[in-house]
């Protein structure tokens, strides 16, 4: 049987509102995973097949046919990570939690997922814990980041947070570079952008410490405003085509010096963010 807050989504949705993938994440929200009843339900309430729900529930990574642990945990076994002890990383995780890569614990606390690559190749070993990123992990950190997560991984210790780490960026149109030595937030030069919003248009400085969500601006920014975010340099607009995942506004990209690129939501109060430094977006 489906529950109410099922029902509910798919009400919400009965007029086309939304893609299949927008009612897939709803529900896995909700369930933690894709349960069969409910797939079969989105498939009468759309008009679609069960094959195609099937088929979109199976392609994307995100999404899990069994039930997960109210922490999901991702370990790296791709090349870059597997030559710096990516297996031996995976192996005292799956010692730690006392299940095998692929399975969940009998408290529904973790479930554990080894992948091939998690898009941070020059930072592994990498472990990734509820969207939070953990870099060069060896075996002697793994008990002390599941008990992390355990606590809750929101609260974020800007000095010490093995998550935090610099980058230096630059206008993804004229390439120049956005960082501010001149004004320093969390011990790092700034990365300094122009903004405007409603009738209010001036200077807006980020921390440039990723996983940091430290700003200053010369206009204060309500929170839930979503803000137009332009090159200091040649005033171009700097808007990509990603919508954030957890708020659905356009995502602000930004290119990493060393290559990759790094996006972040331009909703203020949002902490969606994006790191891709191998070609795998990842949020």
């Amino acid at each position: 049987m489906v529950s109410d807050s099922i029902s509910s989504i798919l009400e919400k949705h009965k007029d086309g509102h939304g893609s299949i993938i927008s009612i897939l994440e709803e529900i896995q929200a909700t369930h933690s995973y894709l349960p069969q009843e409910v797939l079969e339900a989105v498939a009468e309430k759309t008009g679609r097949s069960l094959v195609d729900i099937y088929g979109v529930a199976t392609f994307y990574g995100a999404f899990s046919l069994q039930p997960r642990g109210k922490h999901l945990v991702s370990a790296c076994l791709g090349t870059a990570c597997h030559v710096r002890g990516g297996p031996a990383v995976v192996a005292e995780i799956e010692k730690q939690l006392g299940i095998k890569a692929g399975e969940t614990t009998p408290d529904r606390e973790y479930t554990l997922d080894a992948v091939n690559c998690l898009g941070a190749c020059a930072l592994g070993p990498v472990m990734v814990i509820d969207g939070h990123y953990f870099p060069k992990v060896d075996i002697s950190k793994v008990k002390g980041i599941l008990e992390q997560a355990k606590e809750g991984l929101d609260k974020i210790e800007v000095e010490t947070d093995q998550r935090i780490f610099p980058v230096e960026v630059s206008c993804s149109h004229c390439n120049h570079s956005l960082m501010d030595p001149e004004f320093i937030l969390d011990r790092h030069p700034g990365i300094r952008v122009t903004i405007s919003f409603g009738n209010k248009h001036g200077w807006l400085v980020l921390s440039s410490l990723y996983g940091s969500y430290r700003v200053q601006s010369l206009h204060k920014i309500p929170d839930d405003t979503i803000v137009n975010v332009f090159c200091p340099h040649c005033h171009a607009e700097l808007i990509g085509g990603a919508k954030c995942l957890e708020c659905g506004a356009s995502m602000v990209p930004m290119i990493v010096r060393g290559g990759g690129v790094v996006q972040i939501c331009s909703r203020r109060g949002c902490k969606g963010h994006m790191l891709d430094l191998s070609g795998v977006s990842v949020a």
